[in-house]
């Protein structure tokens, strides 16, 4: 009468092989490698467009909150309290060009594919619809014609 609950290992177990787990630990993994793809957009290009305009790099851009303002060579804080809004920009640029490139090279040719399979796959059912109605209709007209043709006596099937 008491069931036996799972243990904690196989529910662990159940847990790894669901398909959800695996989709995502795919997914982390392109993501990681896909970083470094963005990276390289960033620094090849976003920041010599920037640069064009002012410092090369993102990362120098900065105000200060409280004056005098000096950061070392290896980003150490010598006083003052600089705000690095910069680099809250780099990361902003960086996210937004990753969910673009995301959107546009995964997201929306696999959701257009998708759509592609179902309207098939509904032009399937619905040619398979039409043609059972068309052999009813038939097996219909076939049947009238030939309770026409008994009453008109042609046919002497139902005589007795």
């Amino acid at each position: 009468m008491s069931e036996k609950k799972p243990s904690v290992w196989q529910g662990f177990k159940a847990f790894l092989m669901r398909g959800n787990v695996v989709d995502l630990a795919v997914a982390v993994v392109i993501g990681a490698a896909f970083t470094n793809i963005v990276n390289s957009v960033v620094k090849g290009l976003i920041n010599p467009l920037v640069g064009a305009i002012g410092t090369k790099s993102l990362d120098s851009y900065s105000s200060c909150l409280h004056a005098p303002c000096k950061v070392a060579a290896d980003g150490t804080v010598k006083s003052g309290v600089p705000i690095m809004w910069g680099s809250v920009l780099g990361a902003t640029l960086t996210f937004v060009i990753t969910a673009a490139v995301v959107y546009f090279l995964m997201v929306l040719p696999m959701s257009r594919y998708l759509a592609r399979q179902e309207a098939r796959r509904k032009a399937k059912e619905g040619t398979h619809e039409v043609m059972e109605v068309t052999e009813l209709e038939v097996l219909k007209e076939i049947r009238d014609a030939l309770l026409a043709q008994q009453r008109q006596g042609g046919s002497g099937l139902d005589k007795r």
